[in-house]
C-alpha cells in the first residue's frame, strides 16, 4: 500500500530548507579562521625579528664594553690647536686681501663710459696701491699742507681739442667711485698732424674695498 505524506507542503518545504547545510556562514568561518592564523604568524615573526635585534644590541654593548677607551696625548691636542689656529689665520688673511683688491676691469669700463667724444687717451698706466698700515714708513717731520696728498695709483695721457675738454674730463672722472684725489698733472698746448691740441696728463687713487662698489 503507498504512503502518503498528510502534513501540509510548506511545512515540509520549511523542513527540507532548514536541514540543508548553510554555506555563507561555513564561508564566513573559514575566512575569519584563515586571517586569525595570519595575525598569529604575523606576531610570531615581529616577535622573532625583536628578539633578535635585543640580541644583536646586547653583543653591540659587550663589545664597547670591552672596547679601551681612545685617549689624546698632549702633543696631538696642541698639534691640532696649531693648526686651527693657523688656518684660522690664513682665512682671514684671503678675506682681507679681497676686500682690498682692485677690479681694473671694473674700473677701466667705468672710465669708459665717461670718456667724452672729444678726448681720446695716449697712455693709461696703474699700479696696486699700498696699504699705508702695511708699509713700514720712517716717521719724518713735515710742514702740514692743505693740498691733498700727489696719487700714484694711475696715470692717464692723451690729447683734447680744448681746456674745456680737460676739465670735462677731470669732472667726469671725479664722480667715479673707483677713483679718488683725481689731480691734473699738466695740460699744455702742442701740435698733432698740423693742428693745435691740447696734451694732458691727470693723476688719481685707487680706492680700495667696499668704497669702490
Amino acid at each position: 500500500m503507498r504512503a502518503v505524506n498528510l502534513l501540509p507542503r510548506q511545512h515540509v518545504e520549511l523542513k527540507e530548507r532548514s536541514e540543508r547545510p548553510n554555506t555563507a556562514a561555513l564561508v564566513a568561518a573559514v575566512g575569519g579562521g584563515a586571517v586569525l592564523l595570519a595575525l598569529v604568524a604575523g606576531f610570531l615573526l615581529a616577535n622573532r625579528s625583536v628578539d633578535r635585534e635585543r640580541q644583536n644590541l646586547a653583543a653591540a654593548k659587550a663589545v664597547l664594553a670591552v672596547t679601551p677607551a681612545k685617549t689624546t696625548s698632549a702633543q696631538t691636542t696642541a698639534y691640532r690647536a696649531a693648526m686651527l689656529s693657523e688656518r684660522e689665520q690664513r682665512t682671514l688673511a684671503l678675506a682681507s686681501a679681497i676686500g682690498k683688491r682692485v677690479a681694473w676691469d671694473r674700473v677701466l669700463r667705468r672710465m669708459a663710459l665717461v670718456l667724452p667724444d672729444d678726448v681720446w687717451l695716449t697712455n693709461l698706466t696703474g699700479n696696486v696701491p699700498i696699504d699705508p698700515a702695511a708699509a713700514a714708513v720712517p716717521t719724518t717731520t713735515t710742514t702740514p699742507s692743505a693740498l691733498p696728498p700727489t696719487p700714484t695709483a694711475l696715470t692717464l695721457q692723451g690729447y683734447t681739442y680744448t681746456q674745456a675738454g680737460v676739465a670735462r674730463l677731470l669732472e667726469r672722472l671725479q664722480v667715479l667711485p673707483d677713483l679718488t684725489n683725481v689731480q691734473l698733472q699738466q695740460s699744455q698746448i702742442t701740435k698733432l698732424n698740423n693742428r693745435n691740441v691740447f696734451s694732458f696728463t691727470i693723476i688719481s687713487d685707487i680706492r680700495k674695498g667696499r668704497g669702490a662698489s
